[in-house]
This record gives C-alpha cells, structure tokens and sequence, in this order.
C-alpha cells in the first residue's frame, strides 16, 4: 500500500489441478481476501492485468471475471497471453485498488 492505493502482485492458483476456470475463480476469491485485509474490495479497482497460458481461454476467463464485477464499475485492464514461471498456472491476476 502507497498513498492509499493497494497494488497486489501476480496472484496465482495455489491448487493447480483446476482447469481454467477454477483457477480464475481462485485467484479472484484470493483477491477479494487480500483486498479486505487492505481495507478496499473490488469496487474500488483501478486496473487489472491478466495474464493467460492460452489464449483460447480467454472467453471462459472473460465471462467469470465480468461475473466477479457484477455491480462495480470494471477498472482498466490489459490482457496478454504468457508462458508463467509454473507450467501448471493457466492464469495470473495483479490487481491495483484505492482504499476506502
């Protein structure tokens, strides 16, 4: 946290055995917990990066994520298609917040 924006390094899927989608859903559980702790939460993202193994995911990933925002107000956010440090992550998510 700096000057009340929270920036949240790359998160990544702890069980690795999930497809895509389960994956997605992990990380985005594993962020609305980090940014409690932050006294923020998603209404008050900023911008999101996503980065995919594959990009044929990207409509699964695209319809969980617009889901996880439902009645927020979407931030900026890039897209790329990535090899990741682990073979078995599909997907990694860094998310920058403002605080309440």
């Amino acid at each position: 946290v700096f000057n009340k924006v929270v920036y949240l390094s790359g998160q990544v899927p702890k069980n690795t055995e999930q497809d895509v989608a389960g994956q997605t859903r992990e990380i985005l559980a594993t962020i609305d917990e980090l940014l409690a702790l932050a006294n923020t939460d998603k209404s008050r993202l900023l911008s999101a990066q996503l980065y995919l193994k594959n990009l044929s995911d990207f409509s699964t990933v695209n319809a969980i994520w617009v889901d996880w925002l439902k009645g927020c107000v979407a931030p900026s956010r890039a897209t790329i298609q990535a090899d990741l440090v682990n073979p078995d992550w599909l997907i990694e998510i860094a998310v920058t917040a403002a605080q309440k």
